[in-house]
């Protein structure tokens, strides 16, 4: 067992949720070329999206874009603009878009010198008086992620998409379906769990910090 993946584990047991091990999401990215086209308009050109309301791809490990693109085409999270696209997708289109963009590489954004310390600080070591445990565990000590066990990578992601996702983690909004239904992502119980601990500074901190990593 890895490093990073031995610490994901402790990480769940301290937390008292199960960790679950998914399927590795195998595609052709030459084919995900071709059919990730449609996704540009989003999420920019080879996966750097230049709007920071919507997440950069490029660089995301294959296994982690798979579970997000069949929740959205099972509408188990409801987004307008994300279904009725990936309800198009089979699950051998789904591999391929993943594989491409799990190919290319992020290019970088740069953190905000007045708060990024402190989200370092977060990032790397927690707050043990807060039960709030260390990013690094799952996403690894720059944000890569762990691609075998679908942790995603978080490195130069905007920091106002990430202030978002964990503010509806907290909120128990990120896997709402459109009936208002709370589903079940692989580890989406643990951001939960960990998402309510954290403060709108710290989101902020942390979101800085992120946007910032190589």
């Amino acid at each position: 067992m890895s490093i990073a993946k031995g610490y994901a584990w402790l990480l769940a047991a301290a937390l008292g949720l199960s960790v679950l091990t998914p399927a590795r999401a195998e595609g052709n990215a030459e084919a995900g070329a071709t059919k990730a086209v449609v996704c540009t308009a989003c999420h920019g050109t080879n996966g750097n999206s230049v709007n920071p309301e919507w997440p950069s791809l490029a660089g995301q490990n294959a296994v982690y874009i798979s579970e997000q693109l069949k929740l959205f085409r099972a509408g188990h999270r409801n987004n307008a603009i994300m279904y009725p696209l990936s309800v198009t997708l089979t699950d051998e289109d789904i591999a391929d878009v993943a594989a491409y963009f799990a190919a290319q590489t992020p290019t970088g954004l740069e953190a905000d010198p007045a708060t990024y310390k402190a989200g370092a600080a977060l990032y790397v070591a927690g707050d043990r008086a807060r039960k709030i445990p260390s990013c690094t565990a799952c996403h690894g000590p720059v944000g890569r992620g762990n691609p075998g066990s679908g942790y995603p990578a978080l490195r130069a992601q905007h920091a106002t998409y990430t202030i978002k996702q964990l503010t509806d983690y907290a909120a128990e909004a990120r896997y709402l379906d459109a009936a208002g239904v709370q589903q079940k992502s692989k580890h989406g119980h643990m951001m939960k769990t960990i998402s309510k601990r954290l403060t709108a500074e710290d989101m902020q901190n942390l979101a800085s910090y992120i946007q910032g990593l190589r």
